[in-house]
């Protein structure tokens, strides 16, 4: 069976070929995970942060730190949904080679957070200045949930790379957004 499918899209790609309608480079553009995530509102993370920060007109301190993880592309997105209650940030840190390798990142005003029952929180952690974590599982992603500097910040990782990206590289990861640049 497996050698007639083979043989049948083999066919199919050499009888495209030799009419001259397949272009696989428009094909890869059109798939590629740039123009793929363009399309939804994607780009540069440093100019999706630039928007956010000047419609909320204050700055968003990002983490430092990002999980031990290949990644192949960076995304971002300021969400304006006419009017700032469902207004976010968002960064998308993915492999185009390991899919699982997906790390991600949600911040919106603390005024308009998302709330969250305790039955998803599977421990609660302490950050730096006072501030606590709460580590959960949604679906298939662990995701640890706190506030800072009056933002309310999410850190998404898939189920399937949580033993490399714990819960406490989770909190090294927010307790990295309280540094400060030193001038000389």
């Amino acid at each position: 069976m497996k050698k007639i499918a083979f043989l049948f899209i083999t066919s199919g790609l050499m009888i495209n070929a030799e009419s001259g309608m397949v272009n696989a480079g428009a094909l890869d553009k059109q798939n590629s995970l740039e123009h793929i995530y363009s399309e939804i509102g994607y780009k540069n993370v440093e100019d999706a942060k630039r928007e956010f920060e000047q419609h909320f007109k204050r700055e968003l301190k990002l983490p430092l730190r990002v999980p031990p993880l290949a990644f192949t592309h960076h995304f971002g997105r300021f969400i304006d949904l006419d009017g700032d209650m469902n207004d976010s940030f968002e960064a998308n840190l993915i492999s185009e080679i390991s899919p699982e390798n997906h790390f991600k990142i949600n911040v919106r005003p603390v005024n308009h957070r998302i709330i969250l029952t305790d039955r998803h929180v599977i421990k609660v952690y302490p950050l730096k200045h006072q501030n606590e974590a709460r580590y959960l599982s949604i679906s298939s992603f662990k995701v640890l949930i706190f506030e800072n500097n009056n933002w309310q910040y999410m850190f998404s990782v898939d189920d399937r790379v949580s033993e490399i990206v714990t819960p406490e590289i989770l909190v090294q990861i927010a307790d990295s957004i309280d540094y400060s640049v030193e001038q000389k």
